[in-house]
């Protein structure tokens, strides 16, 4: 199978189109592309779901904040076509700044609740709004039956959920599991600024989520407990710096205090300059 790159909108929506007409359904995976094997666990689940896979490859500027690692992020879109042909994708759209942002462009997306403002929204307060406009914008492009996201990027996931029910748009969002290192480190783009030195210290965000999970799998139920096990485990690394460990209602990201329903315990923990996050979550 050839994997068709697509640089305009328009191309992308005659292709969605002929699909369309010829009965078949349509996934969607957007990413920011230096793709590793939790962005395949995507890919892979959207073919199996859907006829034809869309994958979008776009370092979207509007989710960054001033000092944050826009011009830093890594890039490699050879690399990812090579994955992304390897794991079934139909189409890679790839699009400039200026054909996703025309000149002059005004219109954004943004959940006027405080979900964007918990967890990572404390210290990133423009991410979201730039997040849930660039999804929406995809969406109006691709206009998938099913779209793809990671759990890792938990809030993310809420808020997406909560933007496809409040806007009406009809579309599946499919959560898929988050992808480890053998280690345990949580797959993601940026472990690539990570020192060797830094890397193993790292590995403090999933020793203290996979004590809080045996914490929550013995019985426990007073979430207060279970964070300030997780915050010391952290701390006990030297390069660590905790922006946030915390205990949300799943749904609506408030902070709750004991597990009753849907818990989601997050963190976002600074490793040197870099930022990683990891959570995992409670059924109740």
């Amino acid at each position: 199978m050839n994997l068709i790159v697509a640089t305009k909108i328009e191309e992308v929506r005659t292709q969605v189109r002929t699909w369309k007409q010829q009965g078949l359904t349509v996934g969607l995976v957007p990413t920011m592309g230096y793709l590793h094997e939790g962005h395949a666990s995507l890919v892979d689940k959207a073919v199996s779901l859907c006829d034809k896979v869309v994958v979008s490859d776009f370092v979207n500027p509007t989710q960054f904040g001033p000092t944050e690692d826009l011009d830093a992020y890594p890039r490699d879109f050879d690399r990812d076509c090579a994955l992304l042909e390897e794991h079934g994708a139909s189409l890679v759209f790839h699009p400039s700044v200026e054909e996703m942002y025309p000149q002059g462009a005004a219109t954004f997306v943004e959940i006027q609740s405080d979900m964007p403002k918990a967890l990572c929204g404390k210290t990133r307060p423009t991410h979201f709004k730039g997040v849930c406009t660039v999804v929406s914008k995809l969406f109006n492009i691709v206009t998938p039956d099913k779209a793809f996201f990671g759990q890792k990027d938990a809030q993310q996931l809420a808020i997406l959920r909560r933007m496809v029910r409040d806007l009406s748009y009809g579309i599946e969002i499919v959560g898929c599991p988050i992808v480890r290192e053998a280690d345990g480190l949580a797959k993601s783009s940026r472990n690539t600024y990570l020192s060797p030195e830094e890397r193993q210290a790292a590995l403090c965000l999933s020793k203290a989520v996979f004590l809080g999970q045996d914490m929550a799998e013995k019985g426990e139920r007073d979430a207060d407990k279970i964070v300030s096990a997780m915050t010391e485990t952290i701390q006990a690394e030297p390069l660590a710096r905790i922006d946030y460990v915390t205990a949300v209602d799943g749904v609506t990201m408030e902070t709750i205090h004991r597990i009753e329903g849907p818990v989601l315990v997050a963190m976002a923990v600074y490793i040197g300059k870099t930022r990683l996050i990891d959570n995992f979550i409670v059924e109740g």
